[in-house]
């Protein structure tokens, strides 16, 4: 079991840049594959980036590709998100998960995600 904190959320500008954090605690976080998903007030939860178990694969939502980008350090047991030129609908609770499986990663449907951080709130003001 993999327990995973979020941080860096914030108030932010529109225009401006945010690196999200999410630390893992667990011998076994470089075995699973890790994503990151959000959720606006009365909307369903949204994925937004998945990476592999070492960090050579990733795969992001196609609106958000140009700005957002997924990355991990797991000498660091910790999962990035990058997020550049944030915009007013950017705001939300972002997640991080890890798969439940070991033996596949990329996957858009939360379901197949099993441990959830608590969240880290972004706002982005217009």
């Amino acid at each position: 079991q993999v327990k995973l904190v979020e941080s860096g959320g914030g108030l932010v500008q529109a225009g401006d840049s945010l690196r999200l954090s999410c630390a893992g605690t667990g011998r076994t976080f470089s075995s699973h594959g890790m994503g990151w998903f959000r959720q606006a007030p009365g909307k369903e939860r949204e994925f937004v980036a998945a990476i592999d178990w070492n960090g050579s694969n990733t795969m992001h939502a196609d609106s958000l590709l140009d700005r957002f980008t997924i990355s991990r350090d797991n000498a660091k047991t910790t999962l990035y998100l990058q997020m550049i030129r944030l915009k007013s609908e950017d705001s939300g609770v972002y997640y991080c998960a890890a798969r439940a499986s070991t033996d596949t990663w990329g996957s858009t449907d939360p379901r197949d995600y099993d441990n959830w951080g608590q969240g880290t709130q972004v706002t982005v003001s217009s």
